[in-house]
């Protein structure tokens, strides 16, 4: 794709009209002395893409305080190992075993391992979980066949993080994933689960670590981990990262930085102070997808597969096809520990974000264009098949303020040991919908020529610098909650968990038209939604000795009809949904703590979904809707030996099915029996790894879905078609400074859909190869 073809798209915005592993491992060193004066090739090339570079070295021979072990005995998992024991998710620091509900954790070292640049591709290495290619471009997720993006549940360190960039891992510790209704810790959303994304933060330490990655399509990355022990108790971290790619392996360009810092101080003090920023700038390109084919002209579309034939890199969109925008965001934090135990954490975060996505949607062309005039089909599809391009745009900014405090305390009273936690939190969202003024409105003529199946990136491209938009669309809420939750030892090995929250939102949406020929006069139609709601969670854990705990849970949910930042006049008047989870499950630890089995049977049940019937159309839709899913999961995770070390995730969904329906429903999307789009049968992931010399280490895994269904289109309809790939690693450790790891992802250059909707499907990413230089200093 040519990258000269986007021209001058990032020097404005659009015009607008206004009308863990031995302590002996080079992982866990980190070192002073000379070495900490090289400065390798990678910072060299991060600090040419920031503009400029401050080396600062640690003093000779400086002997680290004894907090210095404290810290590191704190949060030594995620770089260390594949295992992860303490989560955040759950509002505070938990033990995994002592939380009711499924977590899987996708730890740094995973993503390390794996060469895993974004938190789709983290979540890839979770089970249950699946992509949707969305109508507007934004790629949702579904876990146990329920939307997490779509409602608004993703987080970044506990704090709601709009799903309108694509987000990156350079400034990660760790992806966390909650299964199952959680509306009780998050408000709103969370009928599936949430994703919580972990920052780094500042250590006491003095360590650095930088990763240069090169790969095939002329990727090029390069990653900065800086931690400087700057006092006694105060530490800085910065992240950094330069990434680009001709091809992402799936058809998109990758052209992207970003820049990270915090400072922390007084840690494990009373008082204790965390300011941070975060900054990713994304000028990708954009591959929209291709339209699924019919076998043979006769069928139906219930036979509708992927175009097998293409290669997984192929790309048919225009050269100036681009989806840009960004992250900026500022947050502020403070603990507060009490002399008890007990602890206060409190947060404000500030985030602005945007998104400028300018995609050609690729269809097949008519009959009368194609060769020998014939509707396409898998029979007749070859070189000489012609696509069309169509335009699909999407601007938009968004601007968020979000606060909470949590309180966290043990006690006794009763006669039972409780620990109680509650908290209030607070958030304005602000979201602006810009729309392109068409020709008749004085925007330009832009025409996309058609291209054909035997010439993918032909270089064709547009000036899409000359599109011209106004104002369409604006949405405000502000929402607050308060919460307490409480978990009881009313046993020697028996704890009760009970949790209450009230969640009130107030949304405004405005609606800008303008008449089909003109900009003037602008007519704003508004409407306001006010909903209060009250979650509930409950938990019971039996706890027989240190290694194993059983769970059973029950969790409510909702989901507003302003979770995608809209209204119209139906959905404006319709009250939320409801959602509830009922979950039996298991961790179990061996003797030696060193490995993690995680079991789990789920029913999940959305009780009123949303559906449209002809008689309350005009004014709400209807709660007539209901669909529910249940089945097993399974984690495994630690070490087999010393050296043999394991992931694996793994989901077995044999029910999921539309109960209810709306009484006039007839399309595929929505038919009662049926099972809902985006819910394979089976999915998961494994990821092992062997040391077999000091020196040398070697790994492997396999990612696979069984066939499922599109969004928007239920079982028995068509399915994509059921896919496994495969990944391979080698590592050497040079010394104590240097390793190069060797990574050779989808083995095979297996062609799956990945990201499914009715009217198109992405494809996977194809075989890469890539080698990295890590050097830590």
């Amino acid at each position: 794709m040519a990258k000269s073809a986007r021209s001058g798209r990032k020097a404005t915005r659009p015009s607008v009209i206004r009308t863990t592993t031995p302590a002996t491992s080079p992982r866990a060193r980190g070192g002073t002395g000379s070495q900490a004066a090289i400065l390798p090739l990678g910072a060299m090339m991060l600090a040419a893409s920031f503009g400029g570079w401050a080396q600062t070295a640690p003093a000779e021979g400086r002997t680290l305080p004894q907090v210095t072990v404290k810290e590191r005995a704190e949060a030594p998992e995620g770089k260390e190992a594949l295992r992860a024991t303490t989560t955040n998710i759950g509002k505070g620091t938990q033990e995994l075993r002592d939380i009711p509900q499924s977590i899987t954790v996708v730890t740094e070292k995973l993503m390390d391992d794996r060469n895993l640049d974004t938190v789709k591709d983290a979540l890839r290495q979770t089970s249950g979980i699946t992509f949707l290619a969305a109508e507007g471009g934004e790629e949702d997720i579904r876990l146990r066949g329920f939307s997490l993006a779509g409602t608004g549940d993703i987080f970044l360190d506990g704090m709601r993080d709009p799903a309108f960039y694509d987000r990156d891992t350079f400034n990660l510790d760790r992806v966390e994933l909650l299964r199952g209704s959680a509306s009780m810790l998050f408000g709103r959303g969370s009928t599936g689960g949430a994703v919580n994304q972990v920052s780094k933060v500042p250590r006491l330490i003095n360590q650095h670590e930088v990763i240069t990655t090169l790969s095939t399509h002329s990727y090029g990355r390069v990653t900065g981990d800086f931690n400087f022990h700057t006092g006694e108790n105060a530490a800085l971290r910065l992240n950094a990262m330069v990434n680009k790619a001709d091809n992402n392996g799936a058809g998109s360009s990758i052209d992207k930085h970003g820049l990270a810092g915090s400072y922390r101080w007084g840690i494990g003090t009373a008082n204790e102070f965390i300011a941070s920023f975060y900054y990713l700038d994304n000028d990708n390109g954009m591959n929209y997808g291709l339209p699924w084919i019919k076998p043979r002209a006769s069928d139906t579309s219930a036979a509708n597969t992927i175009i097998g034939s293409l290669a997984p890199d192929a790309y048919y969109g225009m050269a100036s096809d681009y989806s840009a925008g960004g992250a900026k965001v500022a947050s502020f934090g403070h603990i507060h520990r009490f002399g008890d135990g007990s602890e206060l954490k409190s947060q404000v975060r500030a985030g602005d974000f945007k998104r400028d996505q300018r995609a050609a949607t690729i269809r097949f062309a008519p009959a009368a264009q194609q060769p020998g005039g014939q509707a396409v089909d898998l029979s007749n599809f070859g070189p000489n098949t012609v696509f069309t391009r169509g335009t699909n745009l999407k601007v938009q900014d968004v601007e968020t303020i979000h606060a909470q405090s949590d309180l966290s305390t043990k006690f006794q009273a009763f006669g039972f040991r409780h620990e109680l936690t509650t908290g209030i939190d607070a958030a304005r969202e602000e979201k602006k919908v810009y729309a392109a003024l068409t020709a008749a409105q004085g925007g330009p003529t832009l025409v996309k020529p058609p291209t054909l199946a035997g010439t993918p990136g032909d270089g064709a491209s547009i000036d899409e610098g000359l599109r011209v938009f106004r104002p369409g669309n604006q949405f405000v809420s502000k929402a607050w909650g308060i919460y307490a939750q409480d978990l009881v030892q009313v046993a020697p090995h028996w704890k009760l968990l009970a949790g209450l929250r009230y969640d009130n939102l107030d949304g405004a949406y405005d609606s800008f038209a303008v008449p089909a020929n003109a900009t003037s006069p602008v007519t704003t139609t508004s409407y306001r939604q006010q909903i209060s709601e009250v979650s509930h969670r409950l938990g019971v854990l039996f706890q027989p000795d240190a290694f194993r705990s059983f769970h059973f849970s029950y969790g409510s949910s909702f989901n507003t009809s302003g979770d995608t930042y809209s209204y119209n006049a139906q959905s404006a008047n319709t009250p939320p949904e409801q959602s509830r989870n009922f979950e039996i499950g298991a961790k179990l630890d061996t003797s030696d703590k060193r490995f993690t089995t995680r079991l789990a049977l789920f029913h999940s049940t959305k009780t009123n979904e949303r559906n449209t019937d002809p008689d309350t159309a005009a004014t709400r839709l209807l709660l007539s809707g209901k669909r529910h899913s249940a089945g097993f999961e399974v984690d495994v995770v630690g070490r087999l030996t010393p050296r043999w070390e394991i992931y694996g995730s793994y989901t077995w969904m044999p029910i999921a099915k539309v109960d209810k329906a709306a009484s006039t429903a007839t399309t595929v999307g929505n038919r009662e029996g049926d099972r809902p789009g985006l819910s394979p049968r089976h999915s998961g992931t494994v990821w092992t790894t062997y040391q077999l010399t000091p020196q040398w280490r070697v790994g492997g895994g396999l990612n696979f879905r069984s066939k499922q269904a599109p969004a928007d289109v239920t079982a028995p309809a068509w399915e994509a078609p059921s896919f496994v790939t495969a990944d391979l690693m080698a590592e050497y450790t040079v010394n104590q400074m240097y390793s190069i790891k060797a990574n050779l992802t989808n083995v095979t250059d297996k062609l799956y859909g990945e990201s499914l909707y009715r009217g198109h499907y992405i494809p996977g990413a194809g075989r890469l190869f890539q080698v990295s230089l890590t050097a830590r200093f």
